[in-house]
């Protein structure tokens, strides 16, 4: 009997284990555990990134000079999470005004190579607390282990951020995977909204993809659907 199907239980078992322990430990702990941490996930997984290499370079490339920017030029007064993806980039978190959630984006727009800016900066209220921190990222955590724990779609097809209870997906994905991921996440408990920030491909391009992962250009759409 081939050993396999088990070895394959066993590493997406693993592979849930790891995400949930990176999601906990990620408001906590520095950013060389958890990298350390997404690596041994990334290796766990059978689907590959649908980006070329270079794009998820850049993407890295690009997420540290946006919160490093961010950081400089607002220090405390907000709390701003930039998340990457394909050269966009989505801003969420909270600014005390209006006027500081657009220079926020202005700000973020000086920098080079970026194709797309989703600003969902929440205006008022408290910056958030490290415990409201923690659990949004334990909600990614949940969401992350129960896209890969479903058989009809590919988890590392999707990138997860949480904010507030409102779960954000950005990927590159057919209509088909973004409908099923969302009702997915939607039925994670503590989510309060599922919000898609997806770039649409055809089946088609799906499967040429599929077929060679990480050759040529991506394909680009003007924003989300």
């Amino acid at each position: 009997m081939s050993l396999k199907p088990l070895f394959f239980a066993r590493t997406r078992n693993s592979a849930i284990s790891a995400v949930l322990v990176a999601s906990l430990a990620a408001p906590l702990l520095g950013g060389c555990f958890v990298g350390a941490m997404a690596g041994i996930t990334a290796g766990s997984l059978a689907a590959a990134d649908r980006r070329t290499v270079g794009t998820q370079v850049e993407d890295r490339s690009l997420q540290l000079k946006t919160e490093s920017a961010i950081r400089e030029n607002f220090g405390d007064n907000v709390h701003v999470n930039a998340t990457v993806y394909n050269r966009q980039i989505l801003l969420t978190g909270e600014a005390p005004d209006e006027a500081t959630r657009n220079k926020v984006e202005a700000r973020v727009a000086t920098l080079p190579n970026i194709r797309l800016i989703v600003n969902d900066i929440q205006v008022g209220g408290f910056i958030s607390s490290l415990s409201a921190r923690s659990n949004d990222a334990f909600i990614t955590g949940k969401v992350k282990a129960s896209l890969l724990d479903a058989q009809d779609i590919f988890a590392n097809s999707f990138k997860v951020t949480t904010e507030a209870g409102v779960v954000y997906l950005m990927g590159l994905v057919t209509e088909r995977e973004a409908n099923r991921a969302a009702s997915i996440a939607a039925g994670v408990p503590g989510v309060v909204k599922v919000v898609k920030v997806m770039e649409m491909i055809s089946e088609a391009e799906l499967s040429r993809l599929s077929a060679s992962p990480n050759n040529g250009t991506a394909p680009v759409e003007n924003g989300p659907r």
